[in-house]
């Protein structure tokens, strides 16, 4: 819908603000049943189903309210309240979870989380997010090790290191576990811009900006490389999740240091036992008996359909896929007793990329500047993508799992990334400070990370929304895609929105840097001025405590392996 307002405003038509299209099925026979079908005909995440064969257009009544902010009574009702609320909401809280934020809230705070908060919690610091596993302490065996597991992937980083110095080699790690990206040592190249841009870059400051020719002009740029995988969306729809894997990652190519190019992407997939009908592969037929979660897709499905949406965002946005690979494996018995399939499957999305060398720090947060949001426009797609991504898939999850699914446009993310492109081929004079990018956690979690540890004053009245209906909470918390926060100072606004005007893409400033600690948000849409949330960011991102994971090595019960038959 936004696609199509925006070009027809393109065309000169005014005052359309949004495009919707219906569609109606004529059902035969005596054994198919409407509701039964539904499923099967229509994306519940964004469409309705109609019965009687009319569609109510725009206007035929009003939109229900939104859902009112609440709050969950952890002050008088403590941790067993908000364990209640985490069961009921599919929060996906653990034990320490429940403990930690119970005892924020009700010692820390004095006061009971609201709804938006503690939605906030279970998205943004969920494991997808906040990585406890691999950050964790880890005792094994009854034994705490030196290490986490974080500290040990990044031990190699500094012994290749070490390992230059004595060779009287340079360091060529630029950016390493500190961004959305890694990045090396590039050269010099010549590239093309436009004058304006070149012109910025020399005199280091905003100077003119509009249409011109393109000019060439040298730089040092480093190459980038990301890698990701969006593996429980593939599971549960796997087309949408595949082209918004890609999606993400390229968002992550953008949001490297203050600005990055993206250039090649690769593919790859991980898969169960394919069970395909008409080529049966030997040693499939000891899981095809076996339980499998009948709301995620089938392995063959999930290839076929995995890949043609990795493949249709990168032909939409602009980006090749030259490189992928697949893989299928399911053991009955891993020999210690255990099934090993992927029933949850890996879809691997990487793209290497490049940006110019003077971009590879994002700059912090200081007290007055303003944060803005760029990109497409706010949905009810991707809730709880965090939490469901975290926990083990199962049928009595199906609905949780359905909708954290997100949509992809591959056409609003072109044309953020012309807005990104536009502002980074200015040099010297980039205006932008920080950038991030939105995926699990919404505007929860980009909005945080980007202040860090300054704090800021959020209204979400200032949003662009595609859906008028949207709570607080799922403003604040979905992961619609194709959306970036960017953090700039006060005087680059006007060049932000003229470029973002000259792309057709939505800009919003939607806060700004206070300097406090604290990432305050209000909602006034609906009357009153409210706080819907108030959090210290140094209680929920910075200094939270570590995570403690308990394991024990197992046995070597291995089976035999017999080779009768077999010629020596």
């Amino acid at each position: 819908s936004s696609t199509c307002v925006l070009v027809g405003e393109a065309c000169g038509v005014a005052g359309l603000e949004r495009v919707e299209r219906s569609r109606r099925y004529l059902l035969t026979g005596a054994a198919v049943a409407g509701e039964a079908a539904a499923p099967a005909l229509h994306d519940r995440m964004t469409e309705c189903v109609y019965e009687g064969g009319e569609a109510p257009f725009f206007g035929a009544g009003a939109p229900p309210p939104r859902t009112a902010v609440g709050t969950v009574p952890v002050v008088t009702g403590g941790a067993d309240a908000l364990a209640k609320a985490s069961k009921e909401r599919g929060l996906g809280f653990d034990a320490f979870d429940v403990a930690y934020y119970a005892k924020l809230f009700a010692d820390e705070l004095g006061r009971d989380p609201t709804d938006v908060e503690l939605y906030d919690m279970s998205q943004s610091n969920s494991e997808h997010s906040r990585h406890w596993f691999f950050s964790g302490r880890q005792v094994v065996d009854g034994v705490e090790k030196p290490k986490s597991l974080f500290k040990l992937v990044k031990a190699t980083l500094e012994a290749a290191r070490t390992a230059a110095a004595e060779d009287g080699r340079p360091d060529v790690s630029v950016v390493a576990f500190e961004d959305n990206s890694s990045v090396i040592v590039g050269g010099p190249a010549r590239v093309l811009a436009p004058l304006d841009a070149v012109s910025a870059d020399e005199a280091g400051a905003g100077g003119a900006y509009g249409p011109g020719p393109l000019r060439e002009t040298a730089k040092t740029l480093h190459a980038l490389l990301t890698a990701e995988t969006h593996n429980f969306p593939c599971a549960v729809a796997p087309f949408p999740g595949a082209e918004t894997g890609a999606g993400g990652r390229l968002r992550d190519v953008q949001a490297t240091g203050r600005g990055a190019f993206a250039v090649a992407g690769i593919a790859g997939y991980c898969v169960g036992n394919l069970g395909l009908p008409e080529h049966a592969i030997a040693g499939e037929e000891a899981t095809s008996a076996l339980p499998k979660p009948a709301h995620l897709a089938t392995p063959a499905s999930i290839l076929r359909d995995a890949s043609d949406g990795a493949s249709d965002y990168g032909n939409k946005f602009g980006e090749p896929l030259v490189l992928g690979y697949c893989r299928s494996l399911g053991l009955a018995d891993d020999g210690r007793g255990d099934r090993c399939e992927w029933l949850k499957p890996v879809m691997f999305s990487a793209g290497v990329g490049w940006l110019d060398a003077r971009h590879c720090a994002k700059n912090p947060a200081e007290k007055g500047m303003l944060v803005a949001k760029v990109g497409g426009p706010a949905y009810r797609i991707g809730m709880g993508g965090g939490a469901a991504s975290s926990r083990v898939q199962s049928g009595e999850n199906a609905a949780l799992d359905f909708d954290a699914v997100q949509r992809g446009d591959a056409q609003m993310l072109n044309r953020m990334n012309r807005v990104v492109r536009a502002c980074a081929e200015r040099g010297a004079a980039n205006p932008i400070v920080s950038i991030h990018d939105q995926g699990c956690g919404g505007n929860g979690n980009v909005l945080k990370e980007i202040v860090e540890t300054e704090g800021a004053a959020y209204d979400l009245g200032k949003f662009t929304v595609g859906d008028p209906t949207l709570s607080a909470v799922e403003l604040w918390g979905a992961e619609y895609q194709e959306s970036n926060a960017v953090l700039v100072k006060p005087d680059a606004k006007a060049f932000l929105e003229a470029v973002a005007a000259r792309e057709r893409c939505h800009v919003d400033f939607v806060g700004e840097v206070t300097g406090d600690g604290v990432v305050k948000v209000i909602d006034a849409r609906d009357g009153p001025e409210v706080t819907v949330s108030e959090l210290p960011l140094k209680l929920v991102l910075a200094d939270m405590p570590k995570k403690v994971f308990r394991s024990e090595t197992p046995s070597a019960n291995t089976t035999p392996l017999h080779c009768g038959g077999v010629a020596a």
